[in-house]
C-alpha cells in the first residue's frame, strides 16, 4: 500500500466531514460499476482525482464514469497521449480524462492542456493528479484506489472516496453506491 499522503495545511485541503466513503471492491466489473454509480453524482465543473498504484483500476473506473456520463468514444488509458476528451453524446457534459503520470511538475507543466479552459462545462478525470492539479478548484473528488502489490492475483481493493469543498459538502457519497 501507499504511504499515507501528508497532512493537509488549509482548511481547503481537508475533506468535507461526512464526504469520505471507503468501499471494498473485489472485481474490475465492480470497479466500472462504482464508475457508472459515481457518473451520476457528476457535473459539469466537477474534478475528480484518481491515484492508486499500477493496475489499481483508475482507467476501469473512469470507462465507467464515461459510460454512465454516457460520452463518445471507448475509455482507454491516455497514458501515451496524455489527455482525452469524450464528447457527449446526449445533454450531458463531455469528460476530460487526463494521465498526469509522466508530467513531473504541478499545474504548471499541465497548462498546454487547459484544463482551467475544460472544468466549467466538462467533468475532468486526473489519473495520477494529486499534487499537480489540486489548484484548478477547491471542490473536487478524490478517490484513492490501494491494491496488493507484488505478484498476486487478488482482485480486491480498497478504494476511499473523499470531497473537498462546498460542492461536495451537499453530496452524499454513499447514497448511490
Amino acid at each position: 500500500m501507499e504511504a499515507p499522503a501528508p497532512a493537509p495545511h488549509s482548511p481547503a485541503e481537508t475533506p468535507v466531514p461526512g464526504v469520505t466513503v471507503e468501499l471494498t471492491i473485489t472485481s474490475p466489473e465492480q470497479m466500472q460499476e462504482l464508475g457508472r454509480r459515481l457518473a451520476k453524482l457528476l457535473r459539469a465543473g466537477d474534478l475528480v482525482l484518481l491515484n492508486g498504484e499500477l493496475g489499481a483500476g483508475k482507467t476501469t473506473l473512469t470507462r465507467g464514469l464515461g459510460e454512465g456520463l454516457g460520452v463518445r468514444g471507448a475509455v482507454t488509458s491516455p497514458t501515451f497521449v496524455i489527455a482525452r476528451v469524450h464528447p457527449s453524446l446526449g445533454d450531458g457534459p463531455p469528460l476530460v480524462h487526463v494521465d498526469a503520470y509522466r508530467l513531473g511538475g504541478g499545474l504548471e507543466e499541465m497548462e498546454d492542456l487547459d484544463l482551467d479552459v475544460s472544468l466549467p462545462e466538462s467533468v475532468v478525470v486526473v489519473e495520477w493528479g494529486e499534487g499537480k492539479v489540486e489548484e484548478l478548484t477547491e471542490d473536487r473528488l478524490h478517490v484513492t484506489i490501494h491494491r496488493a502489490v507484488g505478484d498476486t492475483t487478488d482482485e480486491v481493493r480498497h478504494v476511499t472516496l473523499a470531497g473537498f469543498g462546498e460542492r461536495w459538502a451537499q453530496v452524499d457519497l454513499g447514497a448511490p453506491l
